[in-house]
């Protein structure tokens, strides 16, 4: 064991506790798997990060994500949580337009956008999900067919059953049976859009019923910033009941959403408000550069997947 540096960041927020915290040691050189493993249990934190020296040349840093559940090949808080602590802790990157980060779903860039860093998505795979699966997913979210607009498997490393459905207040009044969707082994995420009139108002409304049921808490200026898009990401499978805020959900539906018309090239997602938090994903999709392969197939452009971040805990962790 030796005395290693360590942070707990809070990502998706500009104000400490309203985002989903992430654990990240600063130097995980010498662990091996079962102490990685050991270490997130304890955390017990949705994700814990384990900063390393690149084995790729073109990477600066290298990171290994873990749930208390198993390792990740990728994730998006501790994307962005690992590089704001990497960067705030005297991380240098080689090159001044972006950070690289490997993984082991491979190279993610990383860029700066004022006080926000954002993540490319990575590549996503989408198929449709059978309907047995989906009446079943349905069932445990206590939703009708009329409430579900479209579903797709979602896989950019981590896979998720995506369900758009008929608003942000549908989303807003699921209670799930999380014992139910562990059962199908199925990670879930739901999205609904808010009327652009009243966004604010079901955000603000929310948060109240929030702090009503979990006691007193102060209000987030978080609740200034009007949302288009209400996000919840259920992932009882590896043991989260309800995740406060996700940037691979959030990437995997832009993508989705974003090619299907569902959503405009720029949009900001809600997550966390029943969990008495006030996370916000800036999505945008790029256009294609002209005469890109991508323009003239696909016209798919990159997604990139943003957010704030604020460290809470600096220190060190004996590992």
């Amino acid at each position: 064991m030796k005395t290693r540096p360590f942070k707990q960041v809070d990502v998706f927020t500009d104000q400490p506790y309203f985002g989903n915290p992430l654990a990240v040691v600063l130097d995980g050189s010498g662990l091996d798997d079962e102490a990685m493993q050991r270490f997130a249990r304890w955390t017990n934190l949705s994700e814990t990060t384990f900063v390393l020296p690149p084995a790729d040349p073109s990477a600066d840093y290298r990171v290994r994500i873990f749930t208390p559940g198993g390792e990740l090949p990728f994730a998006g808080h501790p994307t962005l949580g690992s590089c704001h602590a990497w960067l705030q802790a005297g991380g240098s990157p080689k090159r001044q337009d972006c950070i690289v980060q490997e993984c082991q779903v491979g190279l993610v860039r990383i860029r700066r956008e004022g006080e926000r860093l954002a993540f490319a998505a990575p590549p996503l795979q989408r198929s449709a999900p059978s309907a047995t699966v989906l009446a079943q997913v349905a069932a445990a979210l206590g939703l009708k067919a009329q409430h579900i607009l479209a579903a797709q498997l979602l896989d950019n490393g981590p896979v998720w059953l995506g369900l758009l459905l008929d608003s942000a207040d549908t989303v807003l009044q699921l209670v799930p049976d999380h014992a139910a969707l562990k059962k199908h082994g199925l990670k879930v995420g739901v999205v609904g859009a808010h009327p652009a009139q009243t966004a604010p108002v079901l955000i603000a409304r929310a948060n109240r019923e929030a702090r009503a049921f979990a006691g007193s808490m102060p209000t987030s200026p978080a609740e200034a910033v009007a949302a288009d898009f209400e996000v919840r990401g259920f992932a009882a499978p590896i043991g989260i009941e309800e995740d406060p805020v996700t940037g691979s959900l959030n990437a995997s539906l832009a993508q989705w959403l974003i090619a299907e018309g569902h959503a405009p090239e720029r949009y900001v997602a809600a997550q966390g408000t029943c969990l008495g938090r006030a996370g916000r994903v800036y999505l945008t999709r790029e256009p294609d550069a002209p005469g890109s392969v991508q323009a003239t197939s696909t016209g798919s452009g990159q997604v990139w997947v943003g957010g704030q971040s604020v460290t809470c805990i600096h220190g060190t962790v004996t590992l």
